[in-house]
């Protein structure tokens, strides 16, 4: 292995911070700002009691030529059997790991590299170089699944919120700012949600985290006929625009779980948009009194669509997960390290519980 130099983010953060003019408002994120490597490193330590137990740990599994490369995967500890697995039609990755009964304490640790960028679309013009997207894809991000349906009440949403556009582009941007005036982020949702749409759509609650209103965009973009997917990922680093609330706090970043949006436009390629990050900003930047009208906020909900900093980096982007040898049946996404003990499922929102702490650390190239 070659030595690498370990940039420590918060110290840089902090300094930056202190310096005149670095919390400003504008977010433009844009690929000129170059790529960023991270280490993700996730510790899996299970009170089993001697009990048998299983776990399944996430790693990067979202290969894009520009904004995301996926890197190595390495394991250790002290399970019976581990391996690299994959669902969902080779979508998501993971570690798998197994421990017999009379085993006291359960040891994983799986070590994961990814490379990532900002990425912005230049929503003026659109390309002629971009190719359509192949069939069999097009099919499975205009799909309806567990959660996201779309017909009835979706179908019927999806049209009041299209209004009177007439092309994809202005059809996804009219979802978009339905869903980020029509929604809000509950702080007490736990974890990033569950995204069930049609719940959420009949119940006449919007609220939720970015699981829940990033699903609401997907289903009604998916609905409107326009290809969209959900993208589950992890924040790994501040924001590097001033925003607190759309940047990892430090290098624990065990519940910095995040989930972004993505719709597919014919001439621009996979756009980048991410309506429950508004509402993030609404809710949690300071001073935490802020509104849609705020610059700050406009600014956010400008950026958002079209644009997501290299910050954050994805594991996979598949719904309807079901694990090998899992007993818990199909996962309506993997974002979270899973675990069971003589059959019963650990509480994958609660890391000190679990128990699970995830790190990353950014290292230079």
């Amino acid at each position: 292995m070659h030595r690498r130099q370990v940039l420590t983010l918060t110290a840089t953060a902090a300094l930056a911070a202190t310096l005149p003019g670095f919390a400003r408002a504008a977010f433009a994120p844009t690929p000129n700002n170059g790529w960023r490597n991270f280490e993700l490193t996730t510790r899996v330590t299970l009170p089993t009691k001697g009990a048998a137990a299983q776990a399944w740990v996430p790693v990067p599994n979202m290969a894009e030529p520009l904004w995301s490369r996926p890197g190595e995967t390495t394991f250790s500890g002290n399970a019976a059997e581990s391996a690299l697995g994959e669902a969902a039609d080779g979508k998501v990755k993971f570690v798998h790991a197994t421990w017999p009964e009379g085993t006291d304490e359960a040891v994983l640790e799986v070590v994961s590299t990814v490379t990532t960028r900002d990425r912005a679309v230049d929503l003026s013009s659109a390309g002629a170089s971009i190719a359509p997207l192949d069939k069999a894809e097009r099919a499975r991000h205009l799909a309806p699944t567990e959660l996201l349906p779309t017909d009835g009440i979706v179908a019927d949403t999806a049209r009041e919120a299209v209004g009177d556009a007439t092309n994809d582009l202005e059809k996804a941007r009219a979802i978009y700012n339905w869903v980020v005036e029509s929604s809000y982020r509950d702080p007490k949702t736990r974890g990033c949600g569950l995204g069930d749409v049609a719940t959420m759509l009949h119940s006449g609650n919007l609220s939720g985290k970015c699981a829940d209103l990033n699903a609401l965009f997907v289903a009604l973009s998916r609905a409107a006929g326009i290809p969209a997917r959900d993208l589950y990922g992890l924040r790994v680093a501040p924001s590097a625009f001033g925003y607190k609330s759309l940047g990892a706090g430090s290098e624990v970043v065990s519940k910095a779980q995040h989930c972004r949006a993505e719709i597919w436009l014919e001439g621009f390629g996979w756009v980048a948009a991410d309506p429950a990050d508004v509402r993030k900003v609404v809710l949690e930047e300071p001073p935490k009194t802020l509104t849609l009208s705020d610059d700050k906020v406009i600014d956010a909900r400008n950026g958002l669509f079209g644009a997501s900093e290299g910050n954050w980096i994805a594991y996979n982007d598949a719904h309807d997960v079901a694990l090998p040898g899992s007993t818990q049946g199909t996962l309506p996404f993997l974002m979270y390290p899973q675990a069971e003990i003589a059959g019963v499922a650990q509480d994958e929102l609660d890391p000190p519980s679990f128990a699970y702490e995830i790190t990353a650390r950014e290292i230079a190239g």
